[in-house]
């Protein structure tokens, strides 16, 4: 099982990342677990300055944008 993380403070675009990361967790059929992180000292704990980012399994993949449901299942894959 995968551990996905959305890493950011809950903005419009943390909110969409989260979405896209539904929608990619179901179309590809992964097992996942999906977190959001909002607290900005565990963020910069991940050497993120820059919100919404993507971490998968601790490595974060994604900085600063909100991929598709079709990138995000690239990650995934």
């Amino acid at each position: 099982m995968k551990l996905i993380q959305i890493l950011g403070t809950g903005c419009t675009k943390c909110e969409n990342l989260k979405s896209n990361v539904e929608q990619a967790v179901q179309q590809s059929g992964v097992e996942a677990r999906i977190e959001k992180v909002t607290d900005i000292v565990k963020i910069t704990s991940f050497g993120v300055m820059m919100t919404p980012a993507l971490a998968v399994d601790g490595e974060v993949k994604v900085v600063g944008k909100v991929p598709s449901p079709d990138e995000i299942a690239k990650l995934l894959a």
